[in-house]
């Protein structure tokens, strides 16, 4: 198992002020735009390629009725 650190150089300390400057800009993206930046951030963090996202696993799961 790999032992993952944070990247402590990788984050800035933000004034309220800049925090807030943040949230006004992705609040005035769409809905689509945001979620092509998560998209685009999990692709990053997962390390797979955007454009040939990884497929689930559908054997995993089981399926049972309800009693």
């Amino acid at each position: 198992m790999a032992a993952y650190k944070q990247d402590r150089t990788a984050f800035v300390h933000q004034t309220k002020e800049q925090a807030t400057s943040q949230q006004e800009y992705w609040l005035a993206k769409t809905v689509n735009e945001r979620m092509q930046a998560a998209f685009y951030l999990n692709s990053v963090a997962y390390n797979f390629d955007i454009n040939n996202p990884p497929r689930m696993d559908k054997t995993f799961f089981t399926i049972r009725k309800r009693n």
